[in-house]
């Protein structure tokens, strides 16, 4: 059944934008959600329908928002082992490896992290979103290994949600860079949009798109006679972007190693020790994990924390890279 919330602007509400003042006012719902169903024809504004999310309000006028019944989704189960950290009635957290996409997209309807899940004793997950993301509130890249949070239902997910959107969640990733970051820690605070030149991946811009900001520390720097000049880094997300450690650190010149969308292909260094050499031509991924998740339990409100440790083909390189030259 559709679900109809109805408001009338008070004068402190005057001159709002309609998706800030329906955003207080329905604590249930994320800022992305509301925009959604503003785009998607969901509100009306004294009768009559409006699209725009930054519409400027007035005093007496009459919001009406439709919050439909959530769709069906038809996909197809995915056996795949999933590395599962803890799990309960509303979420569960998985450590995810590189290689695998989170939800069905072009190229790729079968083999997903959401296929997986809903093979996983036919689990039921949240339904509020995209019918080809169900259960899905943050994503990480393909190439990218990590701690992701999964809704398995609108309760969690609409709660979780707008945790992400108050940036209120702790994410902190490990990235090994080309060269030395300059300073080697600070604050990188831009907008992120999408390339003209290239709509698969994003660019640093000064005025327009998505404010990002990454804080970033050096962790260890790797340097020698026989090894290219590496970085260690961790990066703590203020906000979650597309693509963004990998754009902040390309904006930065220190591309993160394996980055095949953000860095020309790896090619033989010269004068560089055999096994280094070996195992960066050998890492068909980005040096990129997500570390840490940390968030409030949507229904306990109790902080829960995780932490994941390098994978085995990170963990190499680095032992490698540690090793006396």
């Amino acid at each position: 059944m559709k679900n109809i919330i109805n408001l009338i602007v008070e004068q402190n509400s005057d001159k709002k934008r309609i998706d800030s003042f329906i955003f207080e006012k329905c604590s249930q719902l994320s800022r992305t959600r509301i925009k959604n169903l503003i785009l998607d024809n969901r509100l009306k504004i004294n009768g009559k329908i409006n699209q725009s999310p930054s519409k400027k309000i007035k005093i007496r006028d009459s919001i009406s928002l439709e919050i439909p019944e959530p769709k069906k989704t038809s996909l197809k189960p995915f056996s795949f082992k999933l590395d599962i950290v803890y799990q309960d009635n509303d979420l569960i957290v998985i450590n995810k490896p590189a290689g695998i996409s989170m939800h069905p997209g072009p190229g790729n309807y079968d083999n997903t992290i959401v296929n997986a899940l809903i093979n996983y004793e036919k689990m039921k997950l949240s339904n509020i979103g995209d019918e080809l993301r169900p259960g899905i509130i943050h994503r990480i890249d393909k190439d990218t290994s990590g701690l992701v949070v999964i809704a398995k239902n609108n309760f969690s997910h609409e709660n979780i949600s707008k945790q992400f959107s108050e940036h209120s969640i702790d994410r902190v990733y490990n990235a090994l860079l080309w060269g030395k970051l300059r300073p080697q820690s600070g604050t990188i605070e831009t907008f992120i949009t999408r390339s003209s030149k290239n709509r698969q991946m994003m660019d640093v811009s000064f005025t327009k798109g998505k404010k990002a900001i990454t804080n970033y520390k050096t962790l260890k720097v790797f340097e020698g006679k026989n090894i290219p000049t590496m970085s260690l880094v961790e990066c703590k997300l203020e906000t979650g972007r597309t693509h963004q450690i990998r754009v902040h650190m390309n904006y930065k010149g220190n591309q993160i190693v394996g980055d095949k969308k953000y860095k020309k292909k790896y090619k033989k260094l010269k004068n560089v020790n055999e096994e280094i050499d070996k195992v960066v031509l050998k890492l068909n991924r980005q040096f990129l994990h997500a570390k840490i998740l940390g968030f409030n339990h949507p229904r306990t409100e109790k902080k829960l924390f995780f932490e994941s440790n390098l994978p085995e083909d990170l963990k190499k390189i680095i032992n490698v890279l540690e090793k006396p030259n």
